[in-house]
């Protein structure tokens, strides 16, 4: 029973840590999480970013508020900058 036990607990502990290692992260020439939320700020008009992270597809994806009030999701891609989506949540 004991050995079952410790068994399943390192087979969770294994699997959480693999999805803390592979956790997504900017690559290699992306621009900055600052140069990506001033771009949702100049270009897409958010007046407050609420949230940022690096997606492994190539793109910062976030969510914010715009002057409307209301919340919006954006892709800004990670190498040129451009906006790639920007859509009420």
């Amino acid at each position: 029973m004991i050995k079952r036990t410790l068994a399943a607990f390192v087979a969770t502990a294994s699997l959480l840590s693999a999805g803390v290692a592979l956790a997504d992260r900017p690559g290699a020439g992306w621009i900055t999480i600052e140069k990506a939320i001033e771009t949702a700020k100049t270009k897409a008009g958010y007046v407050e970013v609420y949230e940022i992270e690096a997606d492994n597809d190539g793109y910062w994806k976030g969510e914010g508020r715009k002057a409307d009030g209301v919340v919006y999701e954006f892709r800004i891609d990670g190498a040129s900058g451009n906006v790639l989506r920007d859509q009420k949540d």
